[in-house]
Parts: C-alpha cells; structure tokens; sequence
C-alpha cells in the first residue's frame, strides 16, 4: 500500500514542482519575491482544501464530481443565513458546513448503499448542487458579510511578506490529514479499500463504512473550502466551483494518487495544487493568455496519469 509507492510517484511533483519554479524564475524577475509565493498559496487555498477530500475519495478508488458545486452551496448557505436571516456569524458557518457534509452523506449512502458508481452519483449530486445555489440565491452575490465570515482573508506578516489565515489553515488540514492517513486505523483502511475493497472486506474491515466517512469527511472539507471562498472573495458567489471540481482532481493527480486507488500522499496533492498554482502565476507574469494555461493544465494532467500507468506497470 502506501509504504510501496514507487519513487517516481512520491518524488515527482516535488520535482515537477522545483523545476517549474527555476523555469518561471528565468522568465520573470518578480516570481521568486515573497509576496508572489503568499499570492499564489491564497490563489490555491480553496482548491488546496476540496483536494484534500478529493484525495480522499481517489484513495478508495472512487471520483467525486460534485465538489465545486457543493462548496459553492455551502458559501451560499453560510452567506445568506448570516445576512438576510441574521443569525450570528458561527452558527451561519455550521449551516453551511453541514449543508456540504449533508452532500457528502448523500453521496456516500448512493455509493455504499444503492452501489452506483462514484462518478454517476456526483454527476447528479454536482447538478443538484448547482440548481439549489442558483435557486436559493436568486443567481445573486450575497454581499455586505460580517468580518467573521471574511476573517480567514485577512492577513498577518511574516518578516515583510503579508499571508493570509487561510493559507495557513490550509496547511494545517493538510498536516492533519497526513497525519490521519498515515498514523491510524482508520487511514489504514482507507488505503485497503482503495487497494481491494473486497479483500479488505474478507479480513473483518467494515468497507462500506469506510467508504461512506470517506464521502462525509470530503463533505466536511468541501464546507472549510466553502469558507475560504468566501473570506478571498468577500461575498456568497453562487457562480463559485464552476472549475474547481476538475482544478481538484488535477491536483490530486498531479500530486502521484492513484485514479486506481490504494497509492498516493495527501501531502502530495498540496503539492499539485501548488503546481497548478504555479504554472498559472508564472505564465500570467509572462503575458500568456488564459486559454494557454488551460491548455497546459490539460497536457499536465495527461502526463501525471500516463506517468501512473507506467509506474503501475513497473511494479508488477
């Protein structure tokens, strides 16, 4: 399982990393400056979240669809309760969170109970999602929030570089999952289930609850990156998470976890929402159109899945 990753996939977007940062610093003076690297963690943050949950899912094997569109439920739901029912701004950010956990359970039950495949259930819950945003909010910004909802935005200093608390807590909920996945039961499991569900299941392991806190857990980080949305932008966007599904798992990918499940590293993924992040810096400052940076998201994603086809093949 884990402890077997080939070292291609471990250390290769560390690689993929470093060498897109001495590219980038060749081409631009103003890459390598601190405050760069603290905008691109707070460019990164939402997405650096809802991979974790993505990384998740992958780990079992399974693909979540809907996640862009769930977080941007959830930004709504803390938004609106905050602003136009007034209640206070904690108990609106419960609302929310709950609201992308409840997605996450209802996901889980269709995967675990009814046993439709990943990908089908998140393309109808991802739709859902999406039809209750804009319903509930009108297709309007929710504005004028209290500074709690936006707290996560602001910004402390670090030597004369200013970084934002949600970067920070974005690294924090990665340590935390690194340390879940690696040092417990639980992650464990997580890990055999992505490798051989029904073998895991054979040896006493209940899978089906496995999988279904799998689906709860990414809920929960869907609603935390919810939050994050809403302290970088400082409103309820309900056209939010239109890119972010596919930015997630590109990350995921990107970062060495397997789309076969059992293999791959949480921390990883941070490390491919920081390529995605850096790729897109380094080609803004270099004048690039948008388009060709979607074009080379596109061409690095198929080179990390062709990288783990290969790396799967040289370890049978």
């Amino acid at each position: 399982m884990k402890d077997k990753l080939p070292p291609l996939a471990t250390l290769g977007p560390l690689v993929a990393l470093l060498a897109a940062c001495l590219f980038f610093a060749t081409q631009s003076d103003r890459f390598l400056s601190a405050g760069n690297f603290s905008l691109i963690l707070q460019q990164v943050m939402v997405v650096g979240v809802i991979a974790i949950g993505q990384t998740l899912i992958i780990l079992t094997a399974g693909i979540d669809l809907s996640c862009g569109m769930v977080m941007a439920l959830g930004s709504i739901v803390m938004s609106k309760f905050a602003t136009e029912l007034g209640l206070p701004a904690p108990l609106a950010i419960v609302c929310g969170v709950a609201a992308t956990t409840a997605f996450g359970l209802l996901n889980g039950l269709l995967v675990t109970r009814i046993k439709l495949p990943s990908f089908i259930v998140t393309l109808g819950t991802m739709n859902i999602a999406f039809a209750i945003t804009q319903l509930y909010s009108n297709s309007q910004t929710v504005t004028d929030l209290p500074p709690m909802l936006t707290a996560l935005g602001n910004t402390f200093s670090l030597g004369q570089t200013e970084f934002a608390w949600g970067a920070l807590l974005m690294i924090g909920l990665y340590l935390l999952a690194w340390f879940v996945l690696r040092d417990t039961a639980a992650g464990r499991h997580v890990y055999a289930v992505g490798n051989n569900a029904e073998a895991t299941r054979l040896v006493g392991i209940p899978t089906q609850r496995v999988l279904l806190g799998v689906y709860v857990m990414a809920g929960l980080c869907y609603g935390l990156a919810a939050l994050l949305s809403v302290a970088r932008t400082g409103v309820g966007d309900p056209n939010a998470g239109q890119t972010e599904n596919l930015d997630a798992i590109t990350a995921v990918v990107l970062g060495g976890t397997s789309l076969f499940g059992g293999r791959g590293l949480v921390l990883g993924s941070l490390v491919g929402a920081l390529i995605v992040g850096v790729f897109r810096n380094g080609l803004t400052l270099m004048g690039v159109s948008s388009i060709y940076q979607v074009l080379i998201t596109g061409m690095l994603v198929i080179l990390a899945v062709a990288t783990d086809q290969l790396s799967r093949k040289g370890a049978r």
